[in-house]
């Protein structure tokens, strides 16, 4: 992501443009050259970030739109992007990055402004982002430009495992019953957290065969669903974690058994483990997790623009990703 360094002098750049799909290979060089040179700062020198799935990265930019942006210099090159997504009234930015040699010249503020002032015309309610709490770098960087930290969100893992009961997969129906699943995912987001809409990523995820989602049914009606990626994050890796983007959950007290349909859904994909990324102000949720020998492997700080804060259901779970 943008970091803050010493001030010189900014180099010509023009932009915000459109990213379009034959701009990925150069994307996937800048994100991983940014967060490589961000880990050596950091002093882990030897962390080389890895290029990601290009898939992930079709995702990504249609999953976002019109917020999908990047910068050029004077040669053309790609210098900077930022992937911006409004999923209804939530927005949030990810990921983000400047080229090393062009950090600290104030492309990093234009990148995170143009992102924030596109999800305000969005109408969106909720503008965040997701940073490495240990770096002091872009937690002031982001201060500066009106964010405000919040809570961590913790990614916990369970091993893939079987399960008693038959997991109801969206990919499995047909046209119809996918239309009217995910109208009813919308529907419980929207009982939850008003405003909030997962349809395009669901929707997507389907259509790009990245993963799947769990639907769990109570009586006849729709008492949660996980949408999960479980194509390689990385490119050139294999299957190793199933991913839960969104997780939304009518009553806390259903989340073991949603937990336990998707170590089923791992198992069944051929992948080791489910990855849950739990926002810190569901503590049961993490307590459950621990409980049932869930390992906390990584810890991000979210951030929200100032009046763009998050606020969580009154009733009932809404994990959302703001990573891709």
């Amino acid at each position: 992501m943008a970091t803050a360094r010493t001030w010189r002098q900014a180099p010509p750049v023009d932009g915000p443009h459109e990213i379009r799909r034959d701009d990925v290979p150069a994307l996937n060089q800048v994100f991983s050259d940014a967060f490589t040179e961000r880990y050596r700062r950091d002093g882990l020198v030897g962390v080389r970030v890895p290029l990601l799935n290009p898939v992930i990265w079709r995702y990504a930019i249609e999953d976002a739109a019109g917020g999908a942006m990047l910068w050029r210099n004077e040669r053309g090159e790609i210098v900077a992007f930022n992937i911006a997504h409004a999923s209804g009234t939530e927005g949030w930015m990810g990921p983000l990055a400047v080229k090393p040699d062009v950090q600290g010249s104030g492309v990093g503020k234009e990148v995170v402004r143009a992102g924030v002032d596109w999800l305000k015309r969005r109408g969106c309610q909720v503008i965040g982002l997701e940073t490495m709490p240990r770096t002091m770098d872009n937690v002031g960087f982001y201060s500066r430009l009106g964010f405000e930290p919040g809570r961590l969100t913790f990614t916990l893992t369970q091993d893939a495992a079987p399960g008693e009961r038959l997991p109801l997969f969206l990919g499995r129906l047909g046209s119809r019953d996918k239309a009217e699943l995910i109208e009813a995912c919308r529907r419980l987001t929207a009982e939850r957290l008003p405003g909030y809409d997962f349809s395009r990523e669901i929707t997507l995820t389907d259509e790009l065969s990245l993963g799947d989602t769990v639907a769990l049914h109570d009586g006849g009606e729709l008492a949660g669903f996980a949408l999960c990626h479980t194509v390689p994050l990385v490119e050139g890796r294999v299957r190793e974690e199933l991913r839960v983007l969104k997780l939304v959950l009518r009553r806390e007290e259903d989340f073991a058994l949603m937990a336990a349909l998707l170590r089923d859904f791992a198992r069944r994909s051929g992948t080791r483990r489910v990855a849950f990324r739990v926002q810190g102000e569901y503590t049961r949720v993490y307590a459950r997790l621990i409980e049932a020998g869930a390992r906390v492997r990584w810890t991000d700080l979210r951030m929200t623009a100032v009046g763009y804060g998050e606020r969580r259901p009154e009733r009932g779970v809404v994990l959302s990703n703001w990573e891709i």
